[in-house]
């Protein structure tokens, strides 16, 4: 499933690509696509005479801010959209087209089918599902040390789990949780009560960097991501241990393992990310 970086790599390819165009019709051809309003028919009439002023994420979903309405996208395992020329021929798994009063068409494709839409009136997107209880926003600036440690310090589960819970903090799925640990020098199935608060710090910042350094180069191309041009990441060549079992860890040379944590595949190093603390907690530390 696309993590936020590839999310917010697709976000500003099609800010590009769409931002200012107006919508002249829609044609949805996979209903169960469009999860609000319920009345397909609706969805496309209400989207016509509509203009794109910008597109905007929240986590992992994609909202298209239009005149009146906010469209809320979420690709899941291998949505994608694609602008073309509206009399191009249409390729498999098209599922629904948005067509532009120049002719262009927003094509949105699924081969797996799970991706969503939903519409909502303006201003009312955040007060119900799917971005009601969404959690913190890592790249945004309000995502300090502090609220951070706030957020999950005191809590006994174990971190990893913790950190893909879309409630607590938004976008960062099985690969970048995998490597912002790593960076930090944190086990996986540590308990994030037991994390000092300079392992609380070190955390912190590898998340945002992991994220930041991955939206640099486009995300990480897994499987078959690609943003709105066609185009791949390159991130997976970045990779510190994500994917790299039985190969030598790049700062010590140990053998990297894979293991299960909350359900998910999960890479460690296991000198540098040791289970148990071999320090006496200080209480400067605390």
């Amino acid at each position: 499933m696309p993590e936020l970086p590839e999310v917010e790599t697709v976000r500003r390819t099609l800010n590009k690509l769409v931002s200012g165009k107006t919508i002249a019709h829609v044609k949805v051809r996979l209903p169960r696509i469009i999860q609000k309003p319920d009345d397909i028919q609706m969805f496309e009439v209400l989207l016509q005479g509509q203009t794109i002023e910008t597109i905007e994420r929240r986590g992992k979903f994609l909202l298209f801010v239009l005149d009146d309405y906010v469209m809320v996208s979420h690709l899941r395992m291998e949505g994608r959209y694609g602008l073309y020329e509206g009399e191009a021929p249409l390729e498999l798994h098209t599922h629904v087209l948005f067509r532009f009063t120049d002719d262009s068409e927003l094509r949105y494709k699924d081969v797996r089918q799970f991706g969503t839409m939903h519409l909502f009136p303006k201003g009312e997107e955040l007060t119900q599902p799917p971005l009601l209880k969404l959690g913190l926003e890592p790249l945004d600036e309000s995502f300090t040390f502090e609220v951070f440690r706030e957020r999950i310090a005191k809590r006994p589960t174990k971190i990893k789990p913790l950190l893909l819970n879309q409630e607590y903090i938004v976008g960062i799925g099985n690969i970048y949780v995998d490597e912002s640990l790593f960076l930090a020098g944190i086990h996986p199935e540590r308990a994030a009560s037991s994390l000092t608060r300079k392992e609380l710090e070190r955390l912190h910042e590898a998340i945002v960097r992991t994220l930041s350094d991955s939206v640099e180069v486009g995300g990480s191309s897994i499987k078959s991501y690609v943003n709105g041009q066609g185009e791949i990441g390159l991130f997976q060549h970045q990779f510190n241990i994500y994917g790299r079992q039985s190969e030598a860890c790049k700062k010590c040379g140990s053998e990297i393992y894979k293991t299960v944590v909350g359900g998910r595949g999960t890479h460690i190093c296991p000198t540098c990310q040791p289970l148990e603390r071999k320090l006496v907690r200080k209480k400067s530390d605390k």
